[in-house]
């Protein structure tokens, strides 16, 4: 892949420092036991594909051991999709089937975070840093026969990316400065974008899912509305087309969903034959994280996220089991408790949130008690055994700009948090809070269901914020059900839950803190806001302009300052209150060969690479 000189030297400087982070002390004890002594050494080294044109096809050739053909790989998630179409997944269940049906024009190295080819043969990027020649493989086509060529991209980026189709969160990842890049075609296997400033996340947002214009186009002909509902759980599996490694063969809800291996894929191995190597890929749905364990131990299926209570139950297991641990190092999801500071009108000119409750929320004071009576380190020693870190940063532990300072955090102190409520006019009557109109501060709380984890962090939680005088009404709900009340009604007081964090890039969540992003859970706008009561917050346009200022920076120092000032506002205001990071545990069936783990790539950086001995 060519680039420019400097950007390769920006992004060796970015690895060297992303490996001093991970050495400094965010408040857990490395020498604890449980996480001092390895659970498996890791791979250091996973060999990049190289570009391979046979009969006038560009494949991308593995350069990983070659394996056997034939097989089932069996795993478990916790809840149905909602969706099969790339552009409607807000969930993780509908994006992780996306990701696996529709390729991008690029990924990353899971080694050292690089931008690498995928859909893409070749990327360019001019003297100028606002101009990218992406050159597309040749001879690749989608399920159906039909070649994949710049039609695709084109449409794909300039109709449904830009033009704001779907959930939107890809088009806000996009936009540089309030404006868009532009696109356009140079011939059947070339596209050139180019960014009105330089952009220094943009390589990496090529790595949208580009989908077949033939199939979509009909759904973006008959606009927005209809497009929400294009490619439905209830879409016939055999009527997706994809390009992906794998495609769904059967979809059976709240119990299982099936992938078949495409046998045209464009990825080969070193004796030039087309994978994946499995034949087939089950995925069982299952109800709750205990539900996966059961299944595991039964050999019911192949992997397990391992609980970190259950750690040590598992090493005992594996010395006479079929299995093998991965400790792949402090996860990248950011588990988080929200306030809804949404204080507009529905379109039926009703409040979306009590303005009684809506005046606590809107309180810094409040929002701070609340982060200083939350026992993180309860949280990680009861709930995780100690194979977790404590979480105060909007940035992942292991993010290459986190900020140190704000990382260290602050211990538990109740009566820290009361002072800071007491000048806000709160006070106590019989060690029960009340706000400054004698209202009695009560609301609920919200989580998943079936993630026992969480659940237990919201008993937890409810618990420490007794101690402060507040009544929590604690509540696990479905999972689709949360979501419909955080994006679509808005319908919620606070939420425990999480968001997947890029390491390498804090503009991934550019759609969290953007006040008209997808994302922005704190205060999600719908488009049925009333816009005369829109008002966007003074610390919300803080953090969304060093966002738009980090985004044009491309000197890592500069940009680190940049994003270290975020947050520490974030930090400080407190609109998402952050908990914890639980160290990533895998066990794996030790049938399931070519497994490569990686702190940036996770457990599998593509399935159709591993095979079943």
């Amino acid at each position: 892949m060519k680039k420019c000189v400097y950007l390769i030297l920006i992004f060796l400087f970015l690895i060297g420092i992303s490996c001093l982070i991970f050495k400094k002390d965010y408040g857990f004890d490395e020498n604890h036991a449980e996480i001092h002594e390895p659970l498996i050494v890791q791979n250091s080294y996973v060999p990049t594909g190289k570009n391979v044109t046979i009969d006038g096809v560009d494949y991308l050739q593995t350069q990983l051991p070659i394996g056997k053909f034939g097989g089932v790989f069996t795993s478990s998630i916790l809840g149905d999709p909602k969706t099969f179409n790339p552009y409607n997944a807000s969930d993780a269940t509908s994006t992780e089937l996306s990701e696996i049906m529709y390729d991008g024009l690029v990924q990353t190295n899971p080694t050292n975070g690089e931008v690498i080819p995928k859909l893409a043969k070749k990327i360019e990027v001019l003297k100028d840093n606002k101009t990218y020649i992406i050159t597309l493989r040749k001879g690749i086509k989608w399920s159906d026969g039909v070649e994949i060529t710049a039609d695709d991209v084109y449409f794909t980026y300039n109709t449904i990316i830009f033009g704001g189709f779907g959930d939107g969160s890809a088009k806000d990842v996009m936009t540089i400065d309030g404006k868009l890049p532009s696109i356009e075609k140079i011939d059947k296997y070339t596209v050139k974008f180019t960014t009105p400033k330089i952009f220094a996340p943009f390589l990496r947002n090529l790595s949208a899912s580009i989908v077949p214009k033939h199939v979509f186009e009909k759904a973006t002909n008959k606009g927005k509305e209809y497009f929400l509902t294009f490619q439905s759980i209830d879409t016939k599996p055999n009527n997706i087309i994809y390009s992906g490694a794998f495609y769904i063969s059967e979809y059976i809800p709240s119990q299982r969903v099936v992938l078949k291996k495409n046998p045209n894929y464009y990825l080969i191995n070193k004796n030039n034959e087309k994978l994946p190597y499995i034949d087939k890929w089950v995925s069982i749905i299952s109800g709750d994280t205990n539900n996966q364990t059961l299944k595991f131990e039964s050999g019911a299926i192949d992997v397990l996220a391992v609980n970190g209570a259950l750690v040590n139950r598992y090493r005992e297991l594996k010395k006479h089991g079929d299995f093998e641990l991965y400790n792949l190092g402090a996860s990248t999801n950011t588990t988080f408790v929200v306030f809804n500071l949404n204080n507009r009108k529905n379109k039926d000119g009703k409040y979306y949130v009590n303005p009684t409750k809506q005046a606590w929320f809107h309180d810094k004071n409040f929002r701070s008690a609340v982060d200083w009576a939350i026992d993180r380190q309860d949280l990680v020693i009861n709930i995780f055994s100690g194979l977790a870190q404590p979480l105060y940063s909007a940035e992942p532990i292991n993010s290459i700009f986190l900020n140190e300072k704000v990382a260290k955090g602050h211990p538990k102190d109740i009566e820290y948090a009361k002072k800071l409520l007491l000048k806000s006019g709160f006070y106590y009557k019989n060690n029960i809070l009340y706000d400054k109109k004698g209202n009695k501060v009560e609301f609920e709380l919200l989580t998943n269901a079936g993630n026992t984890q969480r659940e237990a962090s919201g008993v937890s939680i409810k618990q420490d914020l007794e101690a402060l005088g507040m009544k929590v009404n604690f509540k696990a709900i479905e999972f689709n059900s949360l979501i419909n009340r955080i994006m679509n009604t808005v319908d919620y007081d606070c939420v425990l839950i999480a968001l997947t964090s890029n390491i390498n890039e804090p503009n991934a969540g550019y759609n969290v803190w953007n006040p008209y992003g997808a994302l922005h859970l704190f205060n999600q706008r719908t488009a049925n806001d009333l816009k005369e009561s829109d008002k966007i917050l003074d610390f919300e346009n803080k953090i969304i302009n060093l966002f738009k200022k980090g985004a044009l920076e491309l000197d890592f120092n500069k940009r680190k300052q940049i994003y270290d000032e975020y947050q520490q506002i974030v930090a400080d205001e407190n609109p998402m209150i952050y908990l914890y990071a639980p160290l990533n545990i895998y066990a794996i069936r030790k049938k399931v060969k070519n497994v490569y783990p990686t702190k940036i790539g996770g457990l599998f950086h593509s399935m159709a690479e591993i095979y079943i001995d």
